[in-house]
């Protein structure tokens, strides 16, 4: 039983720390868009992302919508910001995976309005389903929109969230359906998780890649030990059991660490992104045999080249698209 247990071991630290994988040929790089997080650093959000289209040359951006931007009052919607920058892609070319729901991209993870917080959860799950409706009914027919994802890492216990359902989540997955063919992603932790419930909900798997991290609970900075083939053999089970695509959702190209990215200091933000920290998690993604990347900090970079006088990042980031 013993050398059960000891092989077991010995497979799994191979499964997730050794070996390598094919690298993949002609990766399609992208980005993912917050208005808000823009707006949190002190940026004009829409100057944020044409500079993404127009100066860095993004051709596939991950979009996010909020439920409490869209539905600011019981009701009444509000889509003209979101209308704007589905209208930008639309004029130029850009393909939109658009992140609809309540868990949609940043803190704090759950964006649910004033007036629907104290509703009950069967109440607010009838509110966010009239919300997904009226908002694929809306963009349908969208030359941009590519593909839906519906809610962000569902499965991942973190952020200010209520309430967490699968069964929810499969409503939502089979109402977009009804309404539109484009496939619908599901997002999962591509570190704490071998993704088996995203596959089994979505037509495609989206997952997070990151590096180095703040860790609450050890109240210290620590980096994934994980090499490059932990996330291609999981890819390959997906692929090869579930028959749906995974791709990269989320590449760390930002900071994390111990205080939401407005509060923590410039110096501190070094401890987990760099201009040499970004090349080597690029490098690893490469390493991966993933073929489709979203980077996770356009409007960091941003802030980086408009506030802080510092474009090297966002000149490197220039070179991928």
């Amino acid at each position: 039983m013993k050398k059960i247990f000891l092989l077991i071991i010995v497979l799994a630290c191979l499964f997730c720390f050794a070996g390598s994988a094919p690298e993949a040929q002609n990766i399609k790089w992208g980005v993912n868009f917050s208005q808000k997080q823009s707006q949190g650093l002190g940026l004009d959000w829409k100057q944020n992302y044409t500079a993404l289209i127009d100066d860095l040359g993004v051709k596939r951006i991950k979009l996010s919508s909020y439920w409490d931007l869209l539905e600011p009052e019981e009701g009444k919607y509000f889509f003209d910001d979101l209308d704007w920058q589905v209208n930008q892609a639309e004029q130029k070319g850009v393909d939109l995976i658009l992140v609809i729901g309540m868990r949609t991209l940043r803190w704090p993870e759950c964006h649910i309005p004033g007036w629907a917080r104290n509703l009950s959860k069967e109440e607010q799950q009838q509110e966010i389903s009239e919300l997904i409706a009226e908002t694929v009914s809306r963009y349908k027919d969208s030359k941009s929109v590519v593909k839906w994802q519906v809610e962000n890492e569902t499965f991942f216990p973190f952020g200010e969230c209520l309430w967490s359902d699968e069964k929810f989540l499969k409503k939502e997955v089979e109402l977009v359906r009804s309404l539109d063919e484009r496939p619908v992603v599901i997002s999962d932790s591509g570190e704490g998780s071998f993704w088996f419930k995203a596959a089994g909900i979505g037509d495609e798997v989206g997952v997070t890649m990151y590096r180095k991290v703040w860790f609450g609970q050890f109240n210290n900075y620590l980096e994934y030990p994980f090499a490059p083939a932990f996330y291609q053999r999981k890819a390959w089970a997906i692929e090869h059991f579930f028959k749906k695509k995974v791709f990269c959702a989320e590449l760390q190209a930002e900071p994390w660490g111990s205080k939401l990215l407005f509060d923590l200091p410039l110096e501190e933000q070094k401890n987990t992104m760099t201009l040499e920290k970004l090349e080597k998690n690029i490098e690893f993604a490469r390493k991966t045999g993933l073929d489709e990347f979203y980077l996770w900090g356009g409007e960091w970079w941003y802030w980086l080249k408009e506030k802080q006088g510092n474009p090297e990042i966002w000149n490197l980031a220039k070179t991928l698209f």
